[in-house]
C-alpha cells in the first residue's frame, strides 16, 4: 500500500499543478477560449485539490500507523 501512496501522492498535486497552470492560461488569454476554459478549469483544479487533500491524509494516517 506504502508504493501505492508513493505514485498517489505526486500525481494528485501533479494533476492539480496541471490543472492551475491551464486555468491560469486561459484566463490570461482571454478571447472565447478564456471565457469558456478558464472558469471550467479552475473548478477541475478545485476538485483536484479536494481529492489531493483526500489522498494526502489518508497517505499521512497510513504512514503513521507504520504499517
Amino acid at each position: 500500500m506504502s508504493q501505492l501512496f508513493d505514485f498517489l501522492v505526486p500525481a494528485a498535486l501533479l494533476a492539480v499543478l496541471i490543472a492551475l497552470g491551464a486555468g491560469l492560461y486561459a484566463l490570461f488569454r482571454g478571447g472565447d477560449f478564456g471565457r469558456s476554459w478558464s472558469n471550467k478549469l479552475m473548478r477541475l483544479r478545485v476538485l483536484l485539490q479536494f481529492i489531493a487533500v483526500i489522498v494526502l491524509v489518508a497517505a499521512a494516517f497510513w504512514w503513521r500507523k507504520g504499517v
